[in-house]
């Protein structure tokens, strides 16, 4: 009828029925020694048997990167999308994973909501997902902070390490939006707290923590990272680390259980891989390594997700994790909507349900770049158009016409209504040009360029900015970085994910901008290099109506609200 209610996306999830978490191992040929049960329907795997995968010499599957095009603040559907097609890959007969990263608290409770797929397109169980899961978040966030403590733990017992407290430069994590963090004045009430000082925090995703954890191949290489992380300097400018404070040992400790991967599953029962959470704005937006290479092992066809547009995950996949790994798509999905070309096109985001042919066309020019992103790194790639029920005949002929122009096939894709069955065309389209074009992978940039070449590359090549700017300060420390040896590694660039630019109001694909630098910072355990630009924020806050104002439980423990 007409005037039914459609279910929510938590409506739908609780309504699934799921299998035992042993019978989706099974599936995949783990046996229960590979694993630990978290519940029926939870199971983190062993260290033990990713390492075997990892360096087993079983042929890789495919592996398919999901990405997106400059989305709008509620998102283009991206998770949504990925995991509809593992369950359509799956409905073709083909043995697929699905990897996605775990949500944050941050968006949970605030503007996005919940970050599990939506409709019929979901990992489940959705409400463990998205709220602690198997608490590995909380363990990355003790461990950042334990850092932080012992920084100022031995500079109140006399500082025998000579650290500067001027130049300390890591900050605290807690996963939640809260501006009211951002910048803050720690350390008052005497001598027995030790010395006030300005503090900063960041949300738990931007952690170099996480970071470490998503990019290591197992606990050892984990605790080598995070010994490596640099905190500060001594007052005689020389570099501080974890290891430096004896605290490297003691944070793996609290993680040697979080860099286990977790298995669970989507409502039509594909496995999934959900591990790590680094947000693609201000951290790198992928999944972790252990996840991904485990799943190359079990499966014929792994999907993989990459945070935001071609121009922040996809380009930090590619030059940071696949650089990393060792391994490279065989194939992009380019998510698309109609609203979000809309709204690339110039229509203010209250008037995105209207009917406008014109503002779509002029938004491909962004959907335009970001394929030639894509292609830029010598892949194949699809579009898969997400339908909105608002979506009209006119505006979806619109992009497929325009689209055909591009040499890019444009896939209608409605797997948050109709699950598997709304993705089939999109799952054999991804076969079909994995089977017939291959990829040629190749990095934006080499090693050897330095640190400010590499930021270049990305912002003149991917983004079309004109040149890249910043003051005497920023441009010393990309010399420093040099200088002492990391210019090898990598750039990590935080800015806005609405723009191609820094300015989230410069929609559309301009060009000819100038991408200005405001600071850079060491990741050495990470082994990147963070540039932030404009005014990208590392804590964000709530909106005016957070998402946690529609988030309860009922007395039989049930949630409500939670997307």
């Amino acid at each position: 009828m007409a005037d039914e209610k459609v279910p929510s996306d938590i409506e739908i999830a609780q309504r699934a029925e799921l299998k035992p978490i042993s019978e989706i191992a099974e599936r995949l040929g783990l046996s229960e020694e590979d694993y630990d049960f978290h519940g029926r329907h939870i199971a983190k795997l062993s260290r033990q048997v990713c390492s075997d995968l990892q360096n087993g010499k079983g042929k890789d599957g495919k592996l398919i990167l999901v990405t997106a095009m400059s989305p709008t603040p509620a998102g283009e559907g991206k998770t949504t999308t990925s995991v509809g097609l593992a369950d359509s890959l799956s409905a073709l007969g083909k043995k697929t994973m699905v990897c996605l990263r775990e949500p944050s608290l941050g968006p949970c409770f605030g503007l996005k909501g919940g970050a599990a797929g939506g409709g019929y397109a979901q990992v489940l169980p959705m409400e463990q997902i998205n709220l602690h899961f198997t608490g590995y978040f909380h363990a990355i966030g003790l461990a950042n902070n334990l850092l932080s403590a012992a920084i100022y733990n031995h500079i109140h017992h006399g500082n025998s390490l000579n650290i500067d407290p001027r130049r300390i430069t890591w900050p605290r994590v807690v996963d939640m939006n809260d501006r009211a963090l951002r910048n803050l004045v720690v350390g008052l009430g005497g001598v027995t707290n030790s010395m006030p000082r300005e503090e900063t925090f960041q949300i738990s995703v931007a952690s170099e923590v996480m970071a470490c954890l998503c990019l290591c191949d197992g606990l050892s290489d984990l605790k080598r990272r995070l010994g490596n992380i640099v905190i500060g300097h001594t007052h005689d400018r020389e570099p501080v680390t974890a290891r430096d404070l004896k605290v490297d040992g003691s944070m793996a400790a609290l993680l040697k259980d979080a860099v286990r991967p977790n298995l669970v599953q989507t409502i039509e029962h594909t496995p999934a891989l959900i591990h790590g959470g680094p947000f693609a704005n201000i951290a790198h937006g992928a999944n972790s390594i252990i996840a991904t290479r485990t799943a190359m092992k079990l499966a014929d066809y792994v999907v993989t997700e990459a945070g935001f547009g071609s121009d922040l995950g996809g380009e930090k996949f590619m030059n940071i994790v696949c650089r990393s790994a060792g391994f490279a798509p065989d194939a992009v999905v380019m998510v698309a909507t109609i609203r979000a070309l809309k709204m690339n096109g110039g229509v203010p985001a209250s008037e995105l349900e209207r009917e406008d042919a014109t503002a779509l066309s002029r938004g491909l020019a962004n959907l335009k770049r970001h394929i030639e992103n894509i292609r830029t790194f010598g892949l194949p790639v699809v579009v898969a158009l997400n339908r909105f029920n608002q979506d009209t005949a006119l505006e979806v002929g619109t992009i497929i016409e325009k689209c055909a122009h591009l040499g890019v096939d444009v896939v209608e894709c409605n797997v948050w209504e109709k699950g598997s069955g709304g993705g089939k065309e999109l799952a054999s389209s991804v076969v079909d040009m994995i089977e017939r074009v291959p990829s040629d992978f190749q990095l934006l940039y080499s090693n050897e360029l330095s640190l400010w070449k590499k930021v270049e590359a990305v912002a003149q090549r991917i983004y079309g900015a004109r040149e890249v700017s910043a003051d005497k300060r920023v441009r010393r420390k990309f010399k420093n970085l040099n200088d002492a040896g990391f210019g090898h590694l990598p750039v990590c660039i935080a800015k806005t994910q609405y723009s191609f630019s820094s300015d989230p109001k410069l929609l559309g694909a301009p060009k000819n901008f100038d991408l200005h630098l405001r600071d850079v910072r060491l990741a050495a355990g990470a082994e990147f290099v963070i540039v932030y630009c404009g005014d990208i924020m590392t804590m964000p806050g709530l909106p005016a109506r957070p998402a946690a104002e529609e988030i309860d439980v009922d007395d039989e423990g049930r949630i409500t609200g939670l997307f």
